[in-house]
């Protein structure tokens, strides 16, 4: 990925499944997934997702949903897709959706990349990547997402003065993104003071590895770019 092509590397992933899943989360799984799937093939934009043409937003890698769903339920007339490669994490999102009633979402069981490259360019108005695996070993660092290649794709993805949020507790995932995003032209990023990068946004839903991350003791930082 670090040449630039976001197609380098496709596999970022290893298991896709943990826990064996309860007969309620079978069943949204069975039901629920696939009235809410996006199509596999073919262009995508808001009007084949969600029936009209709306803002959209897209969460590379949401984990159980709590900040998918968070987003979605405070901006209704926005479209979220979510973009997970693991099962119980889209099991996850599926409970916060069919609790919330949430019809505003739309999942990808995947890499986000797949989604990515069949969006119109200058189609979205946010985009999140929120505490991804850090892969902190350096023969690693080429299944992050945030590398290059993946960020140039997702950068003509972005409308102009859209927003791309980035988190995480890990320092050497940290380090290595500002190192990413200072040589990306497309992108400003959106700071004064400390603050800006320790303190969560309000709109800014908390998630599960956040929590556990504070409660570790670790360091959260937040980090807003605008698309030039």
């Amino acid at each position: 990925m670090t040449t630039g092509d976001p197609t380098t590397i496709r596999r970022l992933y290893g298991r896709r499944q943990g826990h064996k899943l309860r007969e309620g989360q079978a069943g949204l799984v069975e039901e629920l997934l696939p009235t809410l799937s996006v199509p596999a093939d073919g262009p995508l934009d808001a009007t084949r997702l969600f029936g009209d043409d709306r803002p959209l937003q897209l969460e590379i890698g949401f984990g159980a949903g709590e900040h998918l769903a968070g987003q979605a339920a405070m901006r209704p007339d926005h479209g979220l897709i979510g973009c997970e490669p693991f099962l119980n994490g889209v099991v996850g999102a599926l409970g916060h959706i069919d609790r919330l009633g949430l019809t505003n979402i739309r999942l990808h069981m995947g890499d986000a990349l797949e989604v990515i490259e069949r969006l119109p360019d200058a189609s979205l108005d946010r985009a999140y990547l929120l505490h991804p695996d850090p892969w902190p070993k350096a023969r690693h660092a080429k299944r992050r997402f945030m590398n290059a290649g993946p960020i140039a794709l997702l950068a003509t993805k972005l409308k102009p003065g859209a927003e791309f949020r980035f988190g995480t507790d890990h320092p050497i995932y940290c380090r290595w993104a500002m190192m990413i995003m200072r040589a990306r032209p497309e992108f400003d990023w959106l700071v004064e003071g400390p603050q800006d990068f320790l303190v969560r946004p309000d709109d800014w839903p908390e998630t599960r590895y956040e929590a556990k991350a504070r409660r570790q003791g670790h360091e959260v930082w937040y980090f807003r770019y605008r698309k030039r």
